[in-house]
């Protein structure tokens, strides 16, 4: 497969909601950024997406590109964030390296103000540009992912 064709891979799977294609496509040790959770290494990111993606969550994405050992792709992510119901419009861009047929490593950006105004209602509107507000975002998905770990593994 390209750099390209996994990609588009990596987003059909999170379209259909086959988080185990997704996580296949990731070294075992890759490193994954974003906003919300900030880095995650090895299963930790894995375990995200295992915990993140369910069916009801429409993703598009566009601008698939790839050069070398690096590629790109636009998402936009629409969702009900469920601790407060409210839904969320997302708007990504993620940028991906390459080694031996898998992604190493894998960053998403997107405006944490915009779409902890979504989340979040009145308080994210007007505290989502502040570091406490995304500290606090930030704590509790890590905590979240922690418990689905945990849960996980005992199974």
């Amino acid at each position: 497969m390209s750099n390209t064709q996994i990609i588009e891979a990596f987003y059909t799977a999170f379209a259909n909601a086959d988080s185990q294609s997704m996580v296949n496509l990731y070294d075992d040790e890759i490193k994954f950024s974003d906003p919300a959770f900030g880095p995650l290494n090895g299963e930790q990111a894995k375990n995200m997406w295992r915990m993140l993606v369910r069916p009801g969550i429409d993703i598009q994405f566009s601008n698939v590109q790839s050069a070398g050992n690096k590629g790109s792709a636009d998402w936009v992510a629409v969702y009900t964030f469920s601790p407060t119901g409210r839904k969320v419009t997302n708007k990504i861009h993620a940028e991906f390296e390459f080694r031996d047929g898998k992604i190493i490593r894998h960053n998403d950006t997107f405006n944490m103000w915009r779409w902890s105004a979504q989340a979040l209602g009145f308080k994210g509107l007007f505290l989502g540009w502040t570091y406490l507000l995304r500290n606090k975002v930030r704590e509790n998905a890590n905590a979240q992912l922690r418990k689905f770990t945990e849960k996980s593994s005992k199974v």
